[in-house]
């Protein structure tokens, strides 16, 4: 990881050293899916193939979820009904966005495994305009 990415990301996650081992472990899996960028903002970060297709940012401090925590989200394209899934909402036609609160490395599991992997496959194909 460059020197730019590595500071953006301690100052996302500042005061918050469990929730980076948490997005860290999270990032391994993103990475073993194949090709993405990851992009690094103020609040949040993405990662991308051909288009957007995992996001991860921290609660925010008046939601009430416990501090160790980081809030995963995923498109689809199609809606995933699954007691883990905290919300499910179709910004559009075709693309269904699943938020996930992780709070331990073991939630990282086979589902949500799947659900980035199938995320990837959905973010490689390139974007037509169409829906």
């Amino acid at each position: 990881m460059d020197e730019p990415v590595a500071h953006e990301l301690e100052a996302l996650f500042e005061g918050r050293p469990e929730s980076l081992r948490l997005f860290n472990a999270l990032r391994r899996l993103v990475e073993a899916l194949g090709p993405s960028e990851m992009v690094v903002r103020k609040t949040q970060v993405s990662f991308l193939a051909e288009r957007g297709f995992a996001w991860v940012w921290l609660p925010q401090m008046w939601v009430k979820r416990p501090e160790v925590s980081v809030t995963l989200a995923f498109a689809l394209p199609h809606r995933v009904d699954h007691p883990r899934i905290e919300e499910a909402v179709e910004p559009y036609p075709g693309r269904w966005m699943h938020h996930v609160v992780i709070m331990k490395e073991s939630d990282l599991d086979g589902d949500v495994r799947g659900w980035l992997g199938e995320a990837y496959t959905f973010g490689c194909v390139k974007k037509t305009g169409v829906g």
